[in-house]
């Protein structure tokens, strides 16, 4: 009896030695440069992969997201905030911050950083 004990109680020792990573370093939210954005060049493309193509925003579900209505749609729809860019509306969907992230397969960190840029950078329609 003693000896499954003592044997159970290394096991345990060791797993618990072993499991644990100090030496790990594991980076949460790095922000990722982006750099000057472009409306037409870096914005409409995450829109074409993700947004409108699903069949979602590309007319039948605010906002329009179809290239030729993207911009007008986010700018008088409300969604963009350039005084205050982390509150904008397109930026929380994107981020998953409300009912459901957009795009539905979830947050993407490069898109988010992007979106993001483009709203600091004054939303411009480039």
């Amino acid at each position: 009896m003693k000896t499954i004990r003592t044997i159970s109680i290394t096991l345990v020792i060791v797993s618990a030695l072993t499991s644990c990573y100090y030496d790990q370093v594991i980076e949460i939210d790095k922000p990722i440069e982006v750099g000057e954005m472009s409306f037409s060049a870096d914005i409409v493309p995450i829109f074409n992969q993700s947004c409108n193509a699903s069949g979602c925003h590309n007319g039948s579900v605010a906002p329009n997201l179809m290239p030729a209505s993207a911009y007008s749609s986010l700018i008088n729809g409300g969604y963009i905030n350039t005084n205050d860019p982390e509150r904008s509306e397109l930026y929380q969907w994107m981020k998953g911050n409300r009912t459901l992230p957009m795009p539905l397969s979830g947050p993407n960190a490069t898109y988010n950083a992007k979106i993001l840029a483009w709203i600091k950078q004054g939303a411009l329609n480039n």
